[in-house]
């Protein structure tokens, strides 16, 4: 089964995914599912609960630490490469979506899916969705009821809040289709929430490849990019990779003769587009390079640039990197 029934399969609802929350694990979540191919739209209400901290400073990457400010615009600009859209709003509740809400006029209720309410836009339908909200996963009750509510005392009164042991450790629930990277008990670091939020856009994607008919053998998907150079004439054999794709079935399996022929060739292409020559490794390079100074003050650039071209004498050199 080729790409283009991801696109053929999400056409009853307006996305394919939404992920709700853009801080570390919805923005991380949804590069993982954009970069596969699913339309993927963030809703962010820009009050993420890492603009609390001061200074990032254990985020890998970042020997001196990163501001806020900028490690959201990154974290945002990464989103917007990989292909998602942005919005600005608050997701006020997640239901089941309804016959009549389906984008196409189709039967998107027997398909499951759902209804996303923001606060101020107009409603979105998606086939599936990910919660990414620190603080508040109230907006997902109408989906769950009492099984997502965990009670606690606090003083003489009782407080509801979101159960971070209702997900599973991959991000799946048992509500098919919603996945939830947090609340969870990865909140309390950026960077493992990032993780968590890969994870369950793993875990998606893995669905969602099962639910394209790909056996389970081969519906684990791995983002990455490797080095065509690494490439000897066996691992350009496509009769090679084809052993490999047959010899990994199940004994006894069922599968449809032409389906499965086309599921093979579809993933021995995507074994073959991880790799890259050593050209368009520089080029990636290069941009990668590029678009961090997108990131950087002008100032810190110019300084910089005097430096390395030798119009500071030494002391100066010296006095201005204590600055």
């Amino acid at each position: 089964m080729s790409d283009d029934a991801i696109e053929s399969r999400g056409s009853a609802f307006d996305r394919d995914v939404v992920v709700v929350g853009g801080g570390p694990a919805g923005a991380s979540a949804a590069v993982f599912t954009a970069r596969y191919g699913l339309d993927t739209l963030v809703f962010d209400r820009g009050r993420s609960s890492i603009q609390r901290c001061a200074h990032l400073e254990n985020y890998l990457g970042f020997p001196e630490g990163i501001d806020i400010e900028t490690f959201y615009d990154l974290i945002h600009d990464h989103v917007e490469e990989a292909g998602c859209e942005i919005r600005d709003d608050l997701v006020e509740s997640v239901e089941r979506v309804d016959r009549s809400d389906a984008a196409d006029g189709t039967d998107a209720a027997g398909a499951g899916g759902f209804v996303v309410e923001p606060q101020e836009g107009e409603p979105v339908t998606a086939e599936r969705v990910v919660a990414a909200t620190r603080y508040d996963g109230e907006y997902l009750w109408p989906l769950g009821g009492e099984e997502m509510v965990a009670i606690h005392d606090h003083g003489d009164e009782e407080h509801e809040h979101f159960d971070d042991e209702y997900p599973d450790a991959d991000g799946s629930t048992p509500v098919d289709g919603l996945y939830v990277a947090t609340p969870s008990d990865a909140d309390e670091q950026a960077i493992v929430a990032a993780g968590r939020g890969a994870q369950t856009a793993r875990t998606l994607i893995r669905d969602v490849r099962l639910d394209l008919g790909i056996p389970s053998e081969f519906a684990d998907h791995h983002d990455w990019v490797r080095q065509s150079a690494e490439l000897d004439d066996e691992g350009r054999d496509r009769d090679r990779w084809r052993e490999w794709f047959d010899d990994r079935l199940p004994d006894g399996h069922d599968f449809d003769p032409d389906e499965l022929a086309e599921i093979r060739a579809t993933e021995i292409d995507r074994v073959f587009e991880t790799y890259i020559d050593d050209e368009a490794i520089e080029r990636r390079h290069e941009r990668a390079q590029e678009r961090l100074l997108d990131h950087v003050d002008d100032e810190r650039i110019l300084e910089r640039a005097r430096r390395i071209d030798g119009r500071y004498p030494d002391a100066e050199l010296e006095s201005t990197a204590s600055e």
